[in-house]
């Protein structure tokens, strides 16, 4: 399943979510409309016709900037055959899927000698995670949005996945999450993220977090930092062991950057000193 592919296919299994995200507006009722135009068929991969009471939403998915024709010129041709069919206000958004420099990823409108149209584009790497991890609907989206550590952000994926109840959905979102991870991470490090027992018990520590539970907040580290560096030397444990809840949380939020047992001593000596 292509990258575009599971786009559209979030896009029509959800489309008042994305009409929320998109457009300043609250959704009553949203329709898919079929992805063919009077002229000819369009490219199904891609693109997802959303109708409101009084507006078109047009999304088009892109990992690629080249196309023909040119993006530019594709949306004013959609955008016209559109009003033409119809005859509703249309509100264009290219969402770029893959962090590019490359121009077209940074152009919003078609300019000729007697037309200029315009349309907006979101760059998934520049946005903010918040809204992704809140919305089952577009977690999918959410490791492909702004961090400075990928390591923080899937984690925080895995724990806002693990908490969608319905064991149908969550699988299929889990499913489409990785399909788009895989634009940004290595294989391995979404598989040590977003397998279901990590999810679990990421969620299990921050529940022991929320109760202020230090004992047990202890215990719940101890055996991840065990399963990642293997036996720790008692002097570290001892020094584990009387930080607070408080404490233990920073430590737990920042285990997902740790490489080495010195990244660890290191943060320990931060909260020590606190």
């Amino acid at each position: 399943m292509s990258f575009d592919n599971v786009c559209k296919i979030l896009a029509e299994k959800y489309p008042a979510e994305f009409v929320n995200w998109l457009l300043p507006e609250e959704p009553t009722q949203v329709k898919v409309l079929k992805t063919e135009l009077s002229l000819e068929p369009i490219r199904a991969d891609s693109v997802t016709f959303l109708q409101t009471a009084n507006r078109i939403l047009h999304i088009e998915f892109q990992t690629r900037t080249i196309s023909s024709p040119p993006l530019p010129f594709r949306m004013l041709d959609y955008s016209v055959r559109l009003i033409r069919q119809y005859n509703v206000p249309v509100t264009q958004v290219v969402i770029f899927l893959q962090e590019t420099n490359n121009e077209i990823a940074f152009t919003e409108e078609y300019v000729n000698e007697t037309t200029t149209h315009r349309y907006r584009v979101l760059r998934m790497w520049e946005q903010d995670s918040v809204i992704f991890l809140d919305n089952p609907a577009l977690l999918p989206l959410a490791p492909l949005t702004r961090t400075t550590s990928p390591q923080r952000l899937l984690s925080q994926v895995a724990q806002s996945l693990a908490r969608i109840s319905d064991r149908n959905t969550r699988q299929d979102i889990v499913a489409y999450t990785e399909i788009l991870a895989g634009l940004k991470f290595e294989k391995g490090l979404i598989r040590q993220f977003l397998s279901e027992d990590v999810m679990q018990e990421s969620v299990i520590y921050q529940d022991i977090l929320q109760k202020g539970e230090q004992r047990e907040a202890f215990r719940f580290l101890m055996r991840q930092l065990t399963r990642r560096f293997g036996e720790i030397d008692s002097s570290i444990i001892d020094r584990i062991r009387v930080l607070s809840t408080e404490q233990l949380e920073v430590l737990g939020e920042e285990f997902v950057d740790f490489s080495t047992i010195s990244d660890l001593i290191a943060l320990l000596e931060q909260q020590e000193n606190s």
